[in-house]
């Protein structure tokens, strides 16, 4: 074997190792700036356009909702326009399941429109992020597609998420990292529930 060959083979290794590693981490798409809505703190839930104090109030009271569509809903409820929601979206928001999201979900995710309510459920079911940048990818570049992950989250196995899966989750803390191993194995949702809270065991799946 020649030199040139074994160190290109040598390359080859270790761009799948890294590629295999950046496939491992980062379940929910990386954050460029939108907060999750179910652990913001209720001042800066306050701070976001056209939500008063009281409107704030609610929606923390009202808290852990199940998806975008429930916020969506409640915000309307309180008197804003489709137009005010929409508005708050890029700041704030409920990650969407990529693998069982609604088309009404996947409407409300910014820059998403209804070609991509077409085409997050085409690639079903998503695996990896790296699935995601490819196969979004080709139809609106890498930064777009970035943009759009950030909204989203690929389910993680409870019982086998590394450290860094979990540290990927919106409020992640190393202790709530260790109460969550230290719940294992879980069986049902209900006992997820107890080790990960109820607005954050959403992000899994007990395998």
């Amino acid at each position: 074997m020649t030199p040139t060959l074994t160190a290109a083979r040598a390359l080859c290794a270790a761009a799948l190792l890294l590629t295999s590693t950046s496939m491992l981490s980062a379940q929910v798409g990386k954050t460029q700036g939108v907060a999750d809505i179910n652990t913001m703190k209720e001042a800066d839930v306050a701070a976001l356009p056209a939500v008063t104090p009281a409107i704030a109030k609610a929606l923390v009271a009202k808290r852990p909702f199940a998806s975008i569509t429930d916020v969506n809903a409640f915000l309307l409820s309180q008197g804003l326009t489709q137009e005010q929601a929409n508005a708050i979206y890029p700041k704030a928001f409920v990650h969407i399941n990529l693998n069982t999201a609604t088309a009404d979900e996947i409407m409300l995710v910014p820059g998403a429109g209804r070609r991509m309510s077409r085409e997050f459920p085409e690639y079903r079911p998503w695996k990896t992020y790296a699935q995601f940048d490819r196969e979004i990818g080709k139809y609106v570049g890498p930064e777009a597609t970035a943009k759009l992950a950030q909204y989203t989250f690929i389910p993680m196995n409870a019982n086998t998420a590394s450290d860094a899966d979990l540290m990927t989750v919106p409020g992640a803390t190393q202790a709530w990292v260790d109460a969550v191993k230290k719940g294992r194995p879980y069986k049902t949702a209900a006992d997820l529930e107890k080790s990960a809270g109820k607005a954050q065991a959403r992000f899994f799946a007990v395998e």
